[in-house]
């Protein structure tokens, strides 16, 4: 079944760099949108994104909008954290 990608799931898709405050050292830190974690280039510490839920949490068509690959690896990074 193909279906055309949604608006929630084109940072998995199309990621993008973000910037989250290091909760070390308070300096900007880079994320990609399909990442929950990232290095903070200023102290080397890894800091996580805030945030809840994602249509990849409670979608049905969540695998077959972003491909076997994203999905498994987003479920793979939001069991590492903790929130699934």
């Amino acid at each position: 079944m193909m279906i055309s990608l949604c608006p929630g799931s084109q940072k998995f898709s199309q990621p993008q760099p973000e910037e989250v405050q290091c909760r070390y050292c308070g300096e900007k830190a880079e994320i990609w949108t399909d990442e929950a974690s990232g290095r903070c280039q200023n102290c080397g510490k890894m800091v996580k994104r805030e945030g809840g839920q994602t249509c990849l949490d409670w979608c049905r068509y969540a695998r077959e909008c972003v491909g076997d690959e994203r999905y498994n690896r987003y479920r793979e990074m939001r069991s590492k954290e903790g929130g699934g």
